[in-house]
């Protein structure tokens, strides 16, 4: 992983002020480099099901500090070794979990993953032990918030941290289904999709 930007005093000390909320069982707004989210521990997954209003089927992602910490929650195997790559940024990798996800954060065996590229979203995870629930910062049907101000309008969560300098480019990650060799693509985003089957094809051919 490349060496993430600094983040002021300041905003260190509000990250410490969020991993607190969320070590109690809240939940928080954070800045990544795509959109706002909302964070909590896996073991409160449900309260940003209530804040968002979000309907159960529709799961909940898991951001985590690095890819070490990602492959632990998967059996994706060579798939993963070809597009985890491609972290820290704008990408959602939903894998086979592993029997060491949290069995909230993978319904049906499926888990979400992603490595964000934002400072204070890495900060915030590593106070939090490496991996957090996420999804972003709307109630379900409205837009993804882009900025402090947008978090702040809706509501949602009476703590949100700073962006420290570094905003949202405001187009969420693109998520795609591992199936074997093939890409089932869950919604388009920031990171071209044919950059990702580009990358599997060229793994699968044992050029990388």
């Amino acid at each position: 992983m490349e060496k993430q930007p600094h983040i002021t005093e300041e905003v260190a000390q509000a990250v410490a002020r969020a991993a607190e909320r969320v070590a109690a069982g809240g939940v928080v707004g954070y800045p990544t480099e795509t959109v706002w989210g909302l964070a909590a521990r896996p073991e409160a997954s449900e309260r940003l099901y209530a804040l968002k209003g979000r309907e159960p089927d529709k799961p909940v992602q898991v951001s985590c500090l690095d890819e070490v910490t990602a492959r632990r929650l998967t059996e994706a195997g060579a798939a993963f070794d070809a597009l985890a790559g491609l972290w820290p940024g704008p990408l959602t990798l939903v894998l086979p979990a592993s029997s060491a996800c949290p069995p909230d954060l993978a319904p049906g065996g499926w888990v979400g993953l992603r490595v964000p590229d934002h400072p204070v979203a890495l900060a915030l995870l590593r106070a939090c032990g490496g991996l957090l629930a996420t999804t972003s910062l709307n109630p379900s049907g409205q837009p993804a918030a882009r900025t402090f101000a947008e978090a702040q309008a809706y509501g949602l969560v009476p703590l949100l941290l700073p962006d420290g300098g570094f905003p949202a480019q405001g187009l969420a990650s693109t998520v795609v289904r591992v199936v074997g060799d093939e890409l089932e693509v869950l919604r388009e985003g920031a990171l071209p999709v044919q950059l990702l089957r580009e990358r599997l094809r060229t793994f699968s051919s044992g050029g990388m």
